[in-house]
């Protein structure tokens, strides 16, 4: 029987994480937990929020997993540091796959990962410890992404391709079958990579100009 998880965060992806458990996952979700400095609200989703200081206490390691719901500040450092904590307090981080993704066997998931729905996850793909594959993602067979990374919307991640750790990968990115994203890369929404990336490289699209036409100046729409 799945064990009560306390989820570590109170904003946007920690709520997502409490509903998806909730409604698509054996698992209770017990309380949400942070560092007393950040703790503001005492109540969230009907559930106790409480000072992480204190967690051992009141949620022991012995009777609680955990999942750490935090985003891709400092390029995924700031989770990383506090799945790190969590793991020295003894806390088993749990991993959530939607029931609508696709994971088509022989696939490797490392823990305190969390996969929403539509991923379509081939076969022998190996996903690290610490991941967040947003809604809607292509990762195609063979392909690895490291430890502590973030893949946003609709990527489109072909075979054979390796992505560091700490590397963010935004709205619509597509990379180029066999390609090796170094660590702690940035690739922007909608940016094509189809070459090999050093470490903590910045890959940005321009953004669509703006037309100097107006929408009512438009043929069709007069």
């Amino acid at each position: 029987m799945a064990r009560p998880v306390v989820i570590f965060g109170t904003g946007d992806l920690a709520q997502l994480a409490c509903v998806y458990l909730r409604a698509d996952s054996p698992h209770q979700v017990a309380a949400f937990t942070v560092h007393a400095a950040y703790l503001k609200e005492t109540r969230l989703l009907g559930l106790d929020v409480v000072p992480f200081e204190t967690l051992t206490q009141t949620h022991p390691p012995e009777a609680y997993d955990m999942f750490v719901a935090v985003g891709y500040k400092r390029v995924n450092k700031a989770r990383e540091e506090i799945y790190h904590e969590c793991k020295a307090r003894g806390y088993k981080l749990i991993t959530y796959v939607n029931s609508k993704a696709a994971v088509w066997g022989e696939v490797t998931l490392g823990d305190n990962c969390f996969i929403f729905e539509e991923n379509v996850i081939q076969p022998f793909v190996t996903i690290g410890n610490n991941v967040i594959c947003w809604s809607g993602n292509h990762i195609g067979h063979h392909a690895r992404i490291g430890d502590h990374c973030f893949i946003a919307s609709h990527a489109v991640i072909s075979g054979h391709v390796e992505i560091g750790e700490h590397c963010f990968v935004g709205v619509n990115a597509t990379f180029r079958d066999g390609v090796k994203i170094g660590r702690g890369c940035v690739i922007g929404a909608g940016a094509a990579i189809m070459k090999d990336t050093s470490d903590e490289e910045v890959y940005a699209v321009k953004t669509t100009e703006v037309s100097r036409v107006k929408s009512h100046q438009l043929r069709g729409f007069k």
